[in-house]
């Protein structure tokens, strides 16, 4: 059985990946492909999506403009499984604000119930790497990237926090179901271990 994880390819950074899709593919020996969306008909060839970091405004207003938007969040909101990182997460939330400039009006899906505060660490000059605690991936440390990084504020009952950054325990990652989200960049990592995890949840969701 091959399984097929798109990308969605508006704005941001894609080719990263699709090239770690690629690599937690063949370290979980499974056939698969990866395939970049840019259009709503593209959506339902596939069992599972990931929308990358990048511009969040930009992506959530080109999904919309394009439609895909509305079908992402119906195939979503049906059980495909869905990773967002970075920007990707803001897309998915339910709320998102900026702490300089408040409430954002962006287009969002509106379906993981977290509420997010973007650019939560600072500007670009900011960026850093931590170690994380993620128990669903295993004991091993793995190094989040975080690059002009969203934190999540607050969580709806029905979600997990998969891991928190030491200092003050802020929300970096969590899971509702069928969805991820991350504050960092997972493929920007070399550790391709969240998005196997990601791709069991695909193979499980086609199996059904």
């Amino acid at each position: 059985m091959s399984i097929t994880i798109g990308v969605l390819a508006l704005q941001g950074d894609v080719e990263e990946n699709v090239n770690a899709t690629r690599e937690a593919l063949r370290s979980l020996g499974l056939d698969g492909n990866v395939i970049q969306i840019k259009y709503p008909e593209h959506i339902a060839r596939i069992d599972g999506l990931i929308i990358p970091g990048g511009e969040s405004t930009v992506i959530g207003t080109l999904a919309m403009l394009n439609g895909s938007l509305k079908v992402i969040r119906e195939r979503v909101s049906a059980g495909m499984p869905v990773l967002g990182t970075c920007a990707g997460m803001i897309v998915l939330a339910k709320r998102a604000y900026d702490r300089v400039v408040g409430e954002t009006r962006q287009q969002l899906l509106n379906l993981l119930d977290v509420t997010v505060e973007r650019n939560a660490f600072g500007r670009q000059i900011d960026s850093f790497e931590a170690d994380l605690s993620i128990r669903v991936i295993g004991d091993k440390p793995f190094k989040g990237v975080f690059i002009r990084a969203p934190v999540v504020k607050s969580v709806g009952s029905n979600v997990d926090v998969l891991a928190r950054l030491d200092d003050n325990n802020r929300i970096v990652a969590v899971q509702q179901g069928n969805m991820i989200g991350t504050s960092f960049h997972p493929e920007l990592s070399g550790d391709t271990r969240l998005h196997e995890y990601f791709i069991r949840l695909c193979k499980e969701y086609k199996n059904r």
